[in-house]
């Protein structure tokens, strides 16, 4: 069979603009001009960063800027060297970036004002008399216009949880923060008398500036790293502020009874597309639709990223619609979009509307009329399946809704035992349950042995009318080896029966690395990049994966990562692995959730919470 070539879809910009169109008659140059002016006030905002953190850095640098913040001199907005005024400058540059509108009225309320009290300034003696006033006061000017240019670009909304959020955060940071420093303070102190007062103010005047702002409080004089240290801990909790008040929605709108039944709906029309089909099902998903209501989006929102997963479900004609109003969704909520798992088809109508393109890895689908045991191919297959068959191991195959619920209540405690760690994974390619009443239609094969004992269960999906689609694999780790593919070769050999046609295995990622990278001739990256991912297929199922689904022969069909900009890839990264259950962020209910769940299970006689189900 020859091998896949990787494809990357090249990105295709929509034809429409993000901005409502020019009304007829009006020039068309602030159109073109407001895009840039809300860039401009981002780079603005990182060149002050960046020059704050110069000036904390080098010594003459900071005390010319102090010098300038004092006496007949003013700076240009945020430029106060100070550690603060940096990790604002810069989470103001990232969240402007995302076009948040309370990003946009946070600067206006701070560089209004300033701009104004600067022109009031400037027509009084001496300030008007020093041209570096004229600078400041110009520069400052410059950043209220382009706000006020581009202020239509910034429409992301928040969550109206933020506010509440954001005042609790500061409270309790500037409590620990200023507990901290005023305990540092107190410690190091060099000159005696200074009351809890003093040190108090100092420590607040600290965290604002190490400059000599703070020297007004004659009692109280620490060392330099004590200085440095409050104003660390002082932007540290104000940055934390700023994230509460400017964080993205969180997506809270998941999957109802009337937009799973919807989704069926579509499903039972075009479910025969796309194998991943069915998993948009999973209840921890939203679903936008449409406008037609013919296709609809699924996704999940994690870290700020709209993750969707698989193709949009529906009408192909459909799908740019659905895609659309994603994109819309995403913009007004200031979310990265992304796109796990899809087929060459979807990830060309997603590069339409400007997404790139990158090839994951390969789905292993094997067509059961080419399915053979016969050849040389299939010894090692056909030898496997013999032995388990000679050790009296039996399959059983039904559809879940034909399966009594005391078995199932059976399969699903055997399902939990057998689960390799306590993360459940899954997400692309994961249905999220098992037993549910609504998934009568998924296909269960039991493995029991000579005595009648389970020793392994697949479950899986259906994939329109004639296909299935691997959901479950699970197994006893003290069975005979080989079990796995005597229960793949049992459906496959049987499948027909049930009129089943195809069958989706497991996703082998990056697997036209590995086939292409053992090859003669395989160049120097190519055989380097194999190794690496030969590295790491010891601590993840990389290689394996592709091994134990290429001995089927199956077909391979590639599927993409689709993405807006490379800059987001790692943020995309690590929100995939937390969807995937490879990554869970630390949180102190999650760990008191976990410590609790230890306790409970060292309770004899305690029944286990059903787990949810995955590939593997």
């Amino acid at each position: 069979m020859p091998a896949h070539q990787p494809v990357l879809i090249p990105k295709q910009r929509s034809p429409l603009p993000h901005h409502a169109p020019a009304q007829a008659g009006r020039p068309h140059t602030f159109p073109r001009l407001r895009p840039r002016a809300a860039a401009a006030t981002v780079w603005y905002l990182r060149l002050l960063a960046l020059l704050n953190i110069a000036a904390v850095v080098s010594l003459p640098f900071r005390e010319e800027v102090h010098e300038h913040n004092a006496g007949e001199f003013f700076t240009p907005y945020l430029a106060t060297a100070g550690l603060v005024s940096a990790a604002l400058a810069l989470f103001l540059a990232v969240v402007m970036r995302r076009r948040k509108r309370a990003a946009w009225i946070f600067n206006m309320l701070l560089a209004g004002p300033l701009f104004a009290l600067y022109v009031l300034a400037l027509t009084q003696d001496p300030y008007r008399q020093h041209a570096f006033n004229w600078l400041s006061a110009l520069l400052t000017g410059l950043f209220v216009a382009t706000l006020l240019l581009g202020r239509t670009e910034f429409q992301a909304v928040g969550d109206r949880s933020n506010p509440k959020l954001a005042m609790a955060v500061g409270v309790v940071g500037i409590l620990v923060s200023g507990t901290i420093g005023t305990l540092l303070v107190g410690a190091t102190n060099r000159l005696p008398g200074g009351s809890l007062r003093d040190r108090i103010a100092y420590t607040l005047l600290r965290g604002i500036s190490i400059g000599p702002f703070a020297d007004r409080v004659e009692a109280v004089h620490a060392p330099r790293w004590v200085d440095v240290t409050i104003n660390i801990l002082i932007a540290a909790t104000f940055l934390l502020v700023l994230y509460a008040c400017f964080r993205a929605p969180r997506g809270r709108d998941l999957l109802g009874e009337a937009d799973e039944k919807r989704l069926r709906e579509l499903l039972a029309k075009h479910g025969e597309r796309d194998s991943l089909g069915y998993f948009a099902l999973r209840r921890d998903k939203a679903v936008i639709c449409s406008p037609s209501g013919k296709a609809a989006v699924t996704y999940r929102v994690i870290g700020g990223v709209t993750l969707a997963s698989g193709d949009p479900i529906g009408d192909p004609e459909a799908w740019p619609g659905a895609i659309e109003a994603w994109l819309d969704e995403a913009r007004r909520h200031a979310w990265t979009p992304a796109v796990m798992g899809a087929s060459e088809e979807a990830g060309t109508i997603y590069a339409r509307h400007g997404l790139d393109a990158l090839e994951l890895g390969d789905e292993a689908i094997v067509d059961l009329a080419d399915f053979t045991l016969e050849g040389r191919a299939m010894r090692g297959v056909r030898q496997a399946h013999n032995r388990v068959r000679r050790a009296g191991y039996t399959v059983r195959i039904r559809c879940h809704g034909d399966i009594p619920d005391s078995d199932m209540t059976t399969l699903i405690d055997k399902a939990d035992h057998w689960r390799d760690g306590a993360t459940e994974r899954g997400f692309s390619m994961a249905l999220g349950r098992l037993g549910d009443p609504d998934d009568g239609r998924c296909v269960m094969l039991e493995c029991r042995d000579s005595q009648g004992e389970p020793r392994a269960l697949l479950s899986f999906v259906p994939w329109g009318e004639h296909g299935l689609s691997l959901d479950l694999m699970r197994r006893d780790r003290a069975c005979e080896n080989g079990l796995m593919e005597f229960m793949v070769v049992e459906l496959l050999l049987h499948a027909t029966e049930f009129g089943v046609r195809r069958v989706s295995l497991n996703f082998a990622m990056f697997r036209a690395v590995f086939e292409r990278g053992a090859r003669l001739g395989a160049g120097p990256v190519l055989r380097g990049w194999r190794s690496v991912l030969t590295l790491f297929s010891r601590w993840w199922q990389i290689e394996s994966l592709y091994r134990a689904n290429a001995k089927y022969r199956p077909v391979w069909e590639p599927r993409f990562l689709l993405f807006e900009k490379t800059s987001d890839l790692p943020r995309i990264g690590i929100a995939s692995a937390r969807a995937e259950g490879f990554l869970t962020p630390p949180s102190l209910p999650a760990l008191f959730r976990r410590r609790r769940t230890a306790r409970i299970a060292d309770q004899p006689n305690c029944p286990t919470e059903t787990a949810t189900s995955v590939r593997t």
